[in-house]
């Protein structure tokens, strides 16, 4: 961790959960998902829950979520924090989906009545065939061939961050001020004037490190570690792709540096759902490591 950082970086999983996570900063998710959520849908409390889902059976796949709540009138909220591109992202998203909605299931007499399931994925990096356009927030519902809302109780949000070119003196809403807040953090040294609201004081000062414990410092310092291995293993074997002029170069040099990142996680004792998750390797790939 460089000297000079400040404030923690939220795309590490230390740094996420650490403002995010906990219940001392739930009005902080509380503001984040208000803004990020339809109009419509304002919640005013919410329950942290457990995290990891478990199938019907214990051969089934489980999943680990970041971050998963439940509203006061039933809504289920899984957050989470996307660093690097992987294979069938779009499915992963879909599939994780699937557990809030069936945990719903009542015994007995039962309409199948379902509260409504929102996947937030906060994303630093950019869909492939978005990137001529450049949006920040893609919400997404399940439409018939007349692009009417078929269901609107399952919902998915995703936040492109690259896509954000907002500075200081752009933001107007704040929509505006959490993307920028999320994405500068980790490179300011004093609180922008234009994030002096109540909530993001509280914001700045939960991420302040020289205020973290020697044992949060040290999981903050792994954490970090482990973002920018990952970062500069994406970025590293793009490069190299585009040198090599060859897709297949590309592909190559990523998937060797996953590996390397996933050996490195599982002799940290890592779970290999989170291995899973941080690298794209499948549970099967990193089992056989």
């Amino acid at each position: 961790m460089a000297l000079q950082d400040k404030y923690i970086n939220p795309f590490t999983d230390f740094g996420f959960k650490k403002l995010f996570g906990s219940e001392p900063n739930k009005d902080l998710l509380i503001d984040f998902l208000n803004q990020v959520l339809p109009h419509k849908h304002k919640i005013k409390d919410l329950t942290y829950a457990r995290t990891e889902q478990l199938g019907n059976t214990e051969t089934d796949r489980k999943a680990i979520f970041d971050l998963y709540c439940i509203g006061e009138n039933g809504e289920r909220f899984i957050v989470e924090m996307q660093k690097a591109k992987q294979n069938y992202f779009k499915d992963r998203s879909v599939y994780y989906s699937s557990f809030p909605i069936q945990e719903q299931a009542k015994k007995g007499d039962w309409n199948y009545e379902l509260a409504a399931v929102y996947m937030v994925g906060i994303l630093d990096f950019t869909f492939s065939e978005d990137e001529a356009e450049q949006a920040v927030r893609h919400e997404v519902q399940l439409k018939d061939q007349k692009c009417r809302v078929f269901y609107d109780k399952l919902t998915y949000i995703y936040l492109e961050m690259p896509n954000f070119s907002k500075s200081e003196a752009d933001l107007q809403t704040n929509f505006d001020k959490w993307m920028y807040v999320l994405q500068q953090l980790p490179y300011l040294q004093n609180r922008p004037q234009a994030l002096q609201d109540r909530v993001f004081q509280k914001l700045f000062e939960a991420a302040e490190i020289a205020k973290f414990t020697p044992d949060e410092k040290n999981k903050y310092e792994e954490s970090l570690k482990y973002y920018r291995d990952l970062k500069n293993v994406m970025d590293t074997s793009f490069e190299d792709g585009k040198a090599e002029g060859k897709a297949e170069g590309k592909a190559e040099g990523k998937a060797e540096g996953k590996v390397e990142i996933a050996r490195q996680m599982k002799a940290e004792g890592e779970p290999v759902e989170k291995i899973a998750r941080f690298t794209g390797l499948t549970v099967e790939e990193i089992e056989k490591l």
